[in-house]
């Protein structure tokens, strides 16, 4: 008999294809193969008018203009290009960024590398539910500040940072405002106007789209961004990044964003009923904390620290049944504990002690529920060894 896999709660981490984008993406990987680039004949045109339509499907998503996505390998190149191609662009202007601590590693390290480059970088810390102090936030600007980088929603403990309320505090010192939102997009509403965003990262990947497919958002007015390309080559993308686009991912990343909007509130309300059951039910035994803000997160993501256990311990026994993360899936072979929930205030031992359930849209109640009993039964068994 053939083993059966676990349940798969790490859908922070990635998720899988939805069927209906793979059958969107299928005939670009066969008879329409044309290079967008190529408009001197019907292959070309067809390639060239499924990237245009969806490029159009993202921008509407965020309330941009098609002209103003640029397309990029994932979130981690389009972090890189927003920050390096910023920095590189501005530094006449002024070589101070400000980004947080509980950023994706996406950010933090292009942000440790400019300070090798003679940029001087501050690191906001966080409140104990996630959250950025802004008058932090406030207090940190300076005349030479020339971008701020925050994160829409956190990939760890999910929470949602007031984007609109930052954005407004960049736009009145004419502070440019990036925004990592790879958790975000097609999961909460998204509006670069109204959040006064100036650069903004997406991803296919998180939302049941392909992996190797991502898109920067630049805006083009009120304030015009100024972008140092950092991939040179054919020219693509109006010179902000080159390379051949690919089509069939391109198709693929339109086509989850618009099921995840078009199924958005119904999606919403049943991943918040199976949070909500998972952490009733996980719960029911002492000893487990929640991280995070309990209302301003993802409505699928749920984050706890565990007493009285060892983590790696926790995670092994968890494995046969669920397939879940402690923290990042980028840093999970790494051996220190999260810094996003150090830097919630976390003691180390709690912050090794993790798991962070990533619940998703093909995921049921029994799964749930099976989930939960067998990680109580786990929890205390660990603890009675100890004991013992």
């Amino acid at each position: 008999m053939k083993n059966q896999k676990p349940i798969y709660l790490d859908g922070n981490a990635t998720t899988p294809m939805d069927p209906r984008v793979l059958e969107a993406m299928l005939p670009y990987f066969t008879h329409r193969f044309g290079n967008p680039s190529s408009i001197t004949h019907a292959y070309g045109w067809e390639a060239e008018a499924a990237v245009k339509q969806g490029r159009q499907i993202l921008a509407d998503a965020i309330h941009g203009s098609p002209e103003e996505i640029v397309f990029t390998s994932g979130a981690t190149e389009a972090n890189n290009l927003a920050i390096k191609g910023v920095a590189e662009a501005y530094y006449q202007k002024g070589r101070h960024i400000i980004t947080v601590q509980t950023e994706h590693r996406a950010v933090l390290d292009p942000c440790k590398y400019l300070q090798t480059l003679g940029f001087d970088v501050t690191f906001l810390p966080v409140q104990s539910d996630g959250l950025l102090d802004l008058k932090e936030l406030e207090q940190a600007m300076r005349a030479d500040t020339i971008l701020v980088s925050v994160m829409a929603a956190n990939n760890e403990i999910g929470v949602l940072q007031p984007l609109e309320k930052i954005g407004e505090i960049c736009r009145q010192r004419e502070v440019l405002f990036h925004t990592d939102a790879a958790q975000a997009i097609a999961k909460i509403p998204l509006d670069v106007e109204t959040m006064k965003v100036d650069l903004m990262s997406l991803t296919a990947h998180k939302i049941y789209g392909p992996k190797g497919i991502g898109a920067l958002y630049v805006r083009r007015r009120n304030p015009r961004v100024q972008l140092a390309a950092q991939i040179q080559g054919g020219g693509q993308e109006r010179g902000k990044r080159a390379g051949t686009l690919y089509t069939p991912q391109i198709v693929g990343f339109a086509k989850a964003v618009a099921l995840g909007l078009g199924e958005l509130e119904s999606e919403t309300k049943r991943l918040l009923e199976l949070r909500s059951q998972l952490l009733a039910d996980i719960t029911q035994i002492p000893g487990i904390h929640l991280n995070g803000h309990p209302k301003k997160r993802l409505p699928g993501n749920l984050n706890v620290s565990i007493e009285e256990v060892d983590g790696s311990a926790l995670l092994l026994g968890l494995q046969s049944v669920v397939a879940l993360s402690s923290g990042s899936a980028c840093s999970s072979a790494s051996t220190e504990p999260s810094h996003v929930l150090l830097g919630l205030g976390r003691p180390a031992p709690l912050a090794y002690a993790s798991l962070r359930f990533g619940i998703g849209r093909f995921n049921t109640v029994e799964e749930i529920h099976k989930v939960a009993q067998f990680a109580r039964a786990t929890i205390q068994a660990l603890r009675q060894s100890y004991a013992g």
